[in-house]
């Protein structure tokens, strides 16, 4: 994980989300065993309750599951729950402005290729 952190949210919702793309982007797959909370302390430079605090949002989220002595672990359905949220939320909160500044500044022929089928504009 990355120490870089933002100060648009708090350390531990970026480490939730960090956790997320990873899950997300299936370097962690259902049944992986969660990074352990002292290493993600230790690599992000961050207190140990911090990544705690996030892993405990990810809990009740359902996405992992703890077992004792073991450790944490990516439960069984995180990855199709996860897109299921993260697809409504982006298109939910996301979508609307990025659609708004596609049509404010005339890309929607382009993103949807019409213009590289069609000769160039102005260029005679």
């Amino acid at each position: 994980m990355d120490p870089e952190w933002n100060d648009s949210q708090p350390i531990y919702r970026q480490i939730r989300d960090r956790v997320v793309a990873m899950i997300l982007d299936g370097l962690l797959k259902e049944g992986d065993p969660a990074p352990s909370v002292r290493a993600v302390a230790t690599e992000s430079r961050v207190n140990p309750l911090t990544v705690l605090k996030a892993y405990q949002q990810l809990t009740d989220e359902d996405l992992i599951e703890k077992r004792r002595g073991l450790g944490m672990f990516v439960k069984v359905g995180a990855r199709d729950r996860l897109l299921q949220t993260e697809r409504e939320r982006f298109l939910s909160e996301q979508w609307p402005e990025i659609h708004a500044t596609i049509q404010r500044l005339g890309l929607a022929d382009d993103l949807l290729g019409e213009r590289a089928k069609s000769p160039p504009r102005g260029k005679d």
